[in-house]
């Protein structure tokens, strides 16, 4: 196997999601659970990217390797750009997925529907920059959408039932895992830093084996 990247989550469905998407490259992707435990940092970051990096240099001081890390939110142009960074942490780090998509709509009650413009960001980072003791790669992907009246679908997480996908005529929980993969934000970010990784590492695409 080629490169070795460490990706800072231990969550598996990111990795085995992640690993799919740049499979077709020569790269060892690692999680954390792979490591002993350390202490994890407090995302106390202003911005997407100072999560990312908060995230990423943490897990490069303990196993020594390249690290992939991403920092993602909802961003709602009536809410000036909020809940951002505190998208996971909006109304109180004690209430559900359901309570806090709740919340937003309640926030947005009353607004009209072409100002419920809304957008899921993901910024990425690999740290360190290849051949460099600092710096980083750094990608963002971006899902425009819009916030609707009223919660639809069950699939997804966070606040997919209520963002609307106007490509897909209808709301990111209301879509299926593949098809949501294929459009979302930290699909988009990751194409990137895949070609990043390609051109910054000098890899190469695996050939891919005929199916009889």
């Amino acid at each position: 196997m080629g490169l070795k990247i460490v990706l800072a989550t231990r969550n598996r469905g990111k990795i085995r999601e992640i690993r799919k998407i740049i499979s077709d490259i020569d790269v060892e992707l690692l999680g954390l659970d792979e490591f002993p435990p350390f202490p994890q940092p407090e995302e106390n970051g202003a911005t997407f990217l100072e999560n990312a990096l908060l995230k990423a240099k943490a897990a490069h001081r303990v196993t020594g390797l390249p690290t992939l890390s991403d920092d993602s939110g909802l961003e709602v142009e009536a809410l000036g750009g909020g809940p951002g960074v505190f998208s996971a942490r909006y109304g109180g780090s004690s209430l559900s997925d359901g309570d806090r998509y709740r919340k937003l709509l309640e926030e947005l009650e009353g607004v009209p529907e072409e100002k419920r413009g809304a957008r899921f960001r993901c910024v990425m980072v690999i740290y360190p920059r290849p051949g460099k003791k600092t710096g980083a790669l750094i990608t963002e992907g971006i899902l425009e959408g819009r916030i609707s009246i009223k919660p639809a679908g069950r699939s997804g997480f966070g606040y997919d039932p209520v963002f609307l996908v106007p490509e897909a005529g209808k709301t990111a929980a209301q879509m299926s895992l593949e098809e949501k993969n294929r459009i979302s934000h930290r699909y988009r970010a990751l194409v990137e830093m895949k070609a990043l990784l390609i051109r910054e590492y000098g890899l190469s695409l695996k050939e891919r084996k005929e199916q009889v």
